[in-house]
């Protein structure tokens, strides 16, 4: 057998292989509806209720840094990261199972804290923490959550129901979790810089952070747009397709795309960049459009929507209209603010194992 390494394929190429090798597992459960590559898995216990099924990883030194990571905020965060693959399905959270592998001289008291912000999540969200599993690790924090939702059949929403025509949103503002990170890496790095050099981290020496709270929320404290899924179902509104922005909008449109067999055609003048970000993306020099389309981990909402029914929803100012589904051989492509298209296939988000 030839050694091919993970990043010859990347991430998503080895989701499509595992995909393959378990395809004929499916058969055996007539009741799963969806299974690899979507958002969530997708059960049918009944007729008129569809449960979905998700799980996320968060691993140290890959997701977290502890020394940037306050531990109540990642707990949080490991209970949204799932709510908003939930959402993403146009579903609502029902209850969640967590993995814990803790290094054995894990303080307790940190342990607790980190579940004080799972619990605190949980209520916001309304969900139960229902049960789990824990183990010692030799490498590190590692958080496991599995999540379950429900959605009735006729609200259901995956990555595949795009048609030519369908406008593409997108909830909130995009790049401000890469600003945040950007922020929380030069702050460690300075950190680090002056331990090193056995000095004091006092306030004369880190930069006062409040006037960079919003990217830093943004980026430790992402909240699932739970908000967005209420108001759809209040409207009785099902997007035709749609996907969280976990990986970067360019990405996470692709997959949306590809799933859906059509093009797309966004532009940048119309992306939902905060003042802020632009700001930071200045101050380190570099391009606020790149962490818009690939910094990931803004956990929005990408949906595409028919024109009519989009106008039942246009007062709404949580939304934005970025653009448009088109043919599948016109390809997936931004038009820049020179009026030039550039192929988003040649602009990759996050991936586990590029090389």
């Amino acid at each position: 057998m030839a050694y091919t390494a993970i990043p010859a394929i990347g991430e998503f190429g080895l989701i499509e292989n595992i995909a393959s090798i378990v395809a004929p597992t499916l058969a055996a459960v007539p009741e799963l509806l969806t299974g690899i590559g979507d958002d969530c898995a997708v059960f049918e216990p009944s007729p008129e209720l569809l449960q979905v099924a998700t799980t996320d990883l968060l691993v140290e030194h890959v997701h977290f840094d502890l020394l940037t990571t306050p531990l109540k905020h990642l707990g949080k965060k490991a209970i949204s990261v799932n709510v908003s693959d939930i959402c993403a399905m146009n579903a609502l959270p029902c209850y969640a199972l967590i993995g814990l592998a803790v290094p054995p001289n894990f303080p307790i008291s940190m342990i607790e804290e980190l579940y004080r912000g799972m619990s605190q999540a949980a209520e916001e969200y309304g969900l139960a923490i229902a049960g789990g599993d824990t183990s010692s690790s030799h490498s590190g924090l590692m958080i496991s959550v599995t999540m379950i939702g429900e959605v009735s059949s006729e609200m259901i929403t995956r990555r595949n129901g795009a048609c030519v025509g369908d406008l593409i949103c997108v909830t909130g503002t995009i790049g401000g979790a890469a600003a945040g990170l950007k922020l929380l890496m030069r702050e460690k790095a300075i950190m680090l810089e002056h331990l090193k050099h056995n000095e004091s981290c006092n306030s004369n020496i880190l930069a006062d952070l409040q006037e960079y709270s919003e990217a830093i929320k943004q980026q430790l404290l992402p909240q699932a747009r739970i908000d967005m899924v209420k108001y759809f179902h209040s409207k009785n509104i099902t997007p035709s397709a749609m996907i969280d922005i976990s990986d970067g909008l360019s990405s996470d449109l692709q997959h949306l795309c590809r799933r859906s067999s059509t093009g797309a055609m966004i532009y940048e003048e119309r992306l939902p960049i905060h003042a802020s970000t632009r700001q930071i993306a200045d101050e380190f020099q570099d391009d606020t459009l790149t962490w818009a389309l690939t910094g990931g981990e803004d956990y929005q909402l990408l949906f595409t929507i028919p024109k009519d029914e989009y106008r039942r929803i246009a007062d709404n100012t949580a939304l934005s209209v970025i653009g448009e589904i088109t043919d599948a051989e016109n390809g997936i492509n931004l038009r820049d603010r020179y009026g030039m298209n550039i192929a988003m296939e040649s602009i990759r988000g996050f991936d586990h194992f590029s090389a």
